[in-house]
């Protein structure tokens, strides 16, 4: 997929896959040939494809080979309905996300359904906040809107007038990340429209925005495991009919821990993410919540790494904040132990200038574990 203002290449074809017309489209970063190759590889474009299915996107993990969701144009068509219907109306678009990823396609896929021409944002160089003010500003539709993954917005929110292009705005969807509750405070503060969302590549992106599934969606609980449902779950997996994570017909396990409670889901971390130290369960996204509260803190990650005593030990990277010094394991531990047991406190620390990334804005967990193991003791 191309980027910047070539975006609009690829905009019929988009349009031919929502009306379920035409062959269906794999998204691939054309600038990574290595990628590419990658995927055309594992997902074999051009073989035999059910005639429902419109796009086929790739999720976002980094291990084994890649899993592509198989959409259909219904599925898209449902997500895109419900977005406008809970932003408040259709409006007009700015892509600042690659489009390989589901939140760029949906930009686009969205402004189609609008009937709106959306505003290209060139991210293929970096994110560069100060550039949002321009792009902002030649937004002409009735309602405007972007998407954004939480480093971003981060970075927007340290330039005044990127933040104030934002709040400028009738919505911001943030997602493929857990967004930090400080950072939702600042944006809130000054007087963004933020909508946090959940969802994957699985269910056409965003399904839930602020713990409220969107018209179509389902969700339900199965021992602490969110399962979702609904008109946007994709039709399985391209070449893995079997996968487990669509056994059942019209819904998508995944691997996400959370509760369901008086309509609203909250999400408690990842299934696949817990650390086992010391024979207790550590929740990393818990520990997250806690030292992002550090006021030296930027952005933060914990994992597990493996301990010949512990079986597993909790270590975690940071950012500092801009202007601060970056806090010591002892003052990182001691903020922990303030809120959560011990034992969910980190015993190793690494200090970033940025924390690498994978997919949409997610942090690349495998190459922070790497860094960190490779770490002098």
């Amino acid at each position: 997929m191309p980027t910047g203002a070539a975006v609009g290449e690829v905009l019929p074809h988009l349009r031919e896959a929502l009306e379920g017309n035409g062959p269906a489209w794999l998204p691939v970063p054309t600038a990574d040939r290595r990628e590419t190759q990658r995927l055309s590889g594992s997902l074999r474009p051009g073989e035999e494809i059910d005639d429902e299915v419109a796009l086929v996107v790739t999720t976002s993990g980094t291990t084994g080979n890649p899993k592509g969701a198989m959409l259909t144009a219904a599925n898209l068509r449902a997500s895109g309905d419900a977005t406008h219907e809970r932003l408040g109306g259709p409006g007009q678009w700015l892509l600042a996300l690659p489009t390989h990823h589901i939140a760029g396609i949906q930009v686009l896929l969205r402004s189609i359904l609008a009937g709106t021409e959306p505003v290209m944002l060139d991210v293929s160089g970096g994110f560069l906040p100060e550039a949002l003010v321009g792009a902002i500003a030649g937004m002409r539709g009735p309602r405007r809107y972007t998407s954004l993954v939480p480093t971003q917005l981060i970075k927007a929110l340290d330039e005044p007038a990127a933040t104030a292009a934002l709040a400028d705005l009738d919505g911001v969807l943030v997602g493929g990340a857990a967004t930090p509750k400080p950072v939702l405070d600042r944006a809130r503060a000054a007087g963004i429209e933020i909508f946090r969302t959940y969802g994957m590549s699985e269910t056409c992106g965003g399904c839930v925005y602020e713990g409220v599934p969107l018209a179509g969606t389902e969700v339900r609980i199965e021992e602490g495991r969110v399962v979702l449902g609904g008109d946007m779950v994709a039709k399985g997996y391209r070449n893995l009919p079997d996968h487990p994570a669509f056994a059942e017909p019209g819904w998508f396990r995944t691997e996400d821990a959370g509760h369901f409670e008086n309509g609203v889901l909250t999400i408690t971390g990842r299934l696949d993410e817990a650390i086992m130290t010391g024979g207790l369960l550590v929740i990393p996204q818990v520990v997250e919540a806690v030292l992002i509260t550090h006021p030296a803190v930027s952005e933060c990650v914990v994992l597990g790494l493996p301990d010949e005593r512990l079986g597993q030990r909790v270590a975690t990277a940071i950012v500092a904040a801009p202007g601060a010094t970056a806090p010591t394991l002892d003052e990182l531990r001691e903020h922990v132990v303030a809120e959560l047991d011990a034992i969910a406190a980190p015993r190793e620390l690494a200090v970033l200038d940025e924390l690498p990334l994978r997919g949409p804005g997610k942090p690349d967990r495998a190459k922070l574990r790497q860094l960190l193991a490779a770490a002098p003791h």
